[in-house]
């Protein structure tokens, strides 16, 4: 710099597209496998470190994996690359362990069956070494405690004449073959006896004392899992969501018509915060779709609709939040309303950046980025799957039209990411400028059905598409002339809290990638 001039540093340009690879599947079907129905993976969810992942499926069960190539380094991932470590290894994780969380019941006063399948999973705070997470199918939710314990044995004394026992010493569980066994005193038996056998036969002259079974606590140690509190008989319909609040302490459920909060320590009694079940049934126009506490502040959370609203709510205003603080709705273009409208405006998922300042929701055909600052429109649409539009009569009529994709948002919040059919996943730039629109497969090879074009294509929708013929059983094409299969969908994903790592279910399947 000469005479006092400023050098001003251009602006950077978006962040470069990334490139995709296949890290590790867990419960890879072999060709021609049938998967079973209560091994299908129905919620996905990454501790806030990432160190650990914990799936949960339509047989009640949680799985949880732990990640193993941050412990050889003794530091994390994170602060390596901050050194400029080379990491030539990808993100990896193992099987930790498994529990039954729920299981099927029957509500007799309703004639109602409750299916034993985990809708969501929560992560709770750790302490002293113990994980702790909430899992809720239709009706309960319950409050998990994994910990490692170390095994207690029980050491054989008397039933066992084949070991010594010296003074104060305990006796090992294990059999040898000691042909001269000895009693605690260290003499001899001289009499014969049957070892261990149900007709154990007391040596000449009797035992000379009587030694009670001692519990060792041995060195190996196995996890646990314990169900520390159950919240139950607080919802009258399906339980779609839970949260975590910020403040570690309370967290909210939500069914199509109320939003109960509760505290982790109190089961029995929850406050109900969102309402919105009209007097008269008949006028119910729209239900609860999806909740999320903000990450950050503790008094704020947002809940979207099947109307494609998302409501922001503060519970600083009232104790029962029925008016919202804000409204997230984008307004209908004029002469765009069809049948579908208001089936596909519904939104499915919402989730909130890391930081708190931006809401992602994902509805049938699209992805939209808010800024909860500006509630006149979001500030991004991602189109997920506009090929599939001229054929919404077909997916109509196959309940396909009422599936619900999660969407999740980058730890960075530069991009975003959403499932689709035919195992297909796509992942969106959210940076100003960014035109990154990659669509990647849940297999082995990720960029195989790769399509070139960018999220919001030039040239007409006509052109990229073949329509197949209503009613035909003829699989459907995507913008890349790949047929499109309605039964294989990607409704569950996650992405990893700090790096560029994807975790995503296919039917049984795991699959975890990375970039």
């Amino acid at each position: 710099m000469h005479g006092g001039d400023e050098v001003v540093a251009a602006p950077a340009g978006p962040p470069q597209p990334l490139d995709w690879k296949f890290s590790q599947v867990f419960g890879e079907r072999t060709a021609g496998e049938e998967v079973q129905e209560v091994d299908i993976i129905s919620a996905i969810e990454f501790d806030k470190t990432g160190d650990h992942l914990a799936t949960g499926d339509r047989g009640g069960r949680v799985v949880l994996f732990e990640r193993t190539d941050t412990k050889d380094h003794g530091v994390s991932r994170r602060d390596l690359e901050r050194m400029d470590y080379l990491i030539s290894r990808h993100p990896e994780f193992r099987y930790k362990t498994e529990f039954q969380s729920h299981e099927p019941e029957f509500d007799y006063l309703k004639s109602l069956e409750i299916e034993e399948k985990i809708n969501k999973i929560r992560w709770c705070q750790t302490a002293n070494s113990a994980l702790f997470l909430l899992s809720t199918n239709d009706k309960t939710i319950k409050f998990w405690k994994v910990q490692e314990k170390k095994v207690k044995k029980i050491s054989d004394m008397n039933l066992d004449p084949s070991k010594a026992v010296g003074n104060g010493s305990i006796a090992s569980s294990s059999n040898s073959s000691s042909p001269k066994p000895c009693l605690a005193n260290g003499s001899s038996l001289d009499g014969s006896y049957n070892n261990l056998s149900h007709d154990f036969s007391f040596p000449p002259g009797g035992l000379p004392s009587l030694h009670l079974p001692v519990v060792v606590t041995s060195q190996e140690t196995n996890l646990v899992a314990r169900c520390r509190r159950v919240y139950s008989h607080a919802h009258d319909y399906h339980i779609n969501s839970i949260s975590n609040n910020s403040d570690g302490e309370t967290f909210i459920s939500a069914d199509d018509l109320r939003i109960n909060l509760w505290n982790l320590e109190i089961s029995n009694q929850s406050f109900n915060i969102v309402d919105v079940k009209p007097a008269n049934m008949e006028d119910l126009t729209e239900v609860i779709t999806s909740a999320e506490f903000h990450p950050t502040h503790c008094n704020m959370l947002a809940y979207s609709s099947s109307k494609g609203s998302i409501r922001l709510i503060d519970l600083r205003q009232s104790a029962l939040c029925d008016s919202h603080a804000k409204l997230f709705e984008e307004p209908e273009a004029p002469g765009s309303r069809s049948f579908f409208t208001e089936i596909i405006a519904s939104i499915s998922d919402i989730k909130f950046a890391k930081d708190g300042r931006y809401i992602l929701s994902r509805d049938y055909m699209t992805l939209k980025l808010w800024d909860i600052n500006m509630d006149s429109g979001p500030v991004a649409t991602f189109q997920v799957h506009e090929y599939l539009r001229p054929k919404l009569c077909d997916l109509y009529e196959n309940d396909s039209i009422f599936d619900k994709f999660e969407c999740c948002l980058s730890g960075d919040g530069l991009r975003v990411a959403t499932g689709s059919y035919s195992n297909l996943f796509r992942v969106f730039g959210c940076a100003p400028g960014s035109t990154e629109a990659t669509t990647l497969e849940a297999s082995k090879n990720p960029m195989r059905r790769q399509v070139q074009t960018p999220s919001r294509p030039a040239r007409p929708l006509s052109s990229i598409t073949r329509v197949v013929r209503r009613g035909t059983e003829t699989p459907g094409v995507d913008a890349n002339g790949n047929s499109f299969d309605f039964t294989t969908k990607l409704l569950h994903l996650a992405w990893h809290p700090t790096e560029n790592s994807i975790a995503c279910a296919a039917a049984n399947s795991l699959y975890m990638y990375y970039a």
